[in-house]
């Protein structure tokens, strides 16, 4: 059962440019990893965790809002975020 986290540094900088909802709402998600595990936070309907395609196989993505998701990878049995984005609906 996976419940260790890591921010990589790049996200950690990511985190002081975004509202602080979305700190909120990624450390709560955090915090239910730590201590629910992935497996049981993966069944949240909120939080949409999916599997990504194409040059991001590999990553996984969890929704933060409408407009922001967290990326991240299993790397040796610990989730690590690489990265906090904004989307915007006019780039799909």
């Amino acid at each position: 059962m996976i419940k260790t986290v890591k921010l990589s540094k790049n996200v950690e900088k990511q985190l002081k440019k975004v509202p602080d909802f979305i700190v909120d709402k990624l450390l709560s998600w955090v915090m239910e990893v730590e201590r629910q595990g992935l497996e049981e936070v993966r069944k949240i309907p909120g939080y949409h965790d999916e599997p990504l395609k194409g040059k991001l196989t590999g990553t996984r993505s969890i929704r933060l809002s409408r407009s922001y998701r967290a990326y991240y990878k299993i790397v040796n049995d610990r989730i690590e975020f690489v990265l906090v984005e904004g989307v915007d609906k006019h780039e799909y």
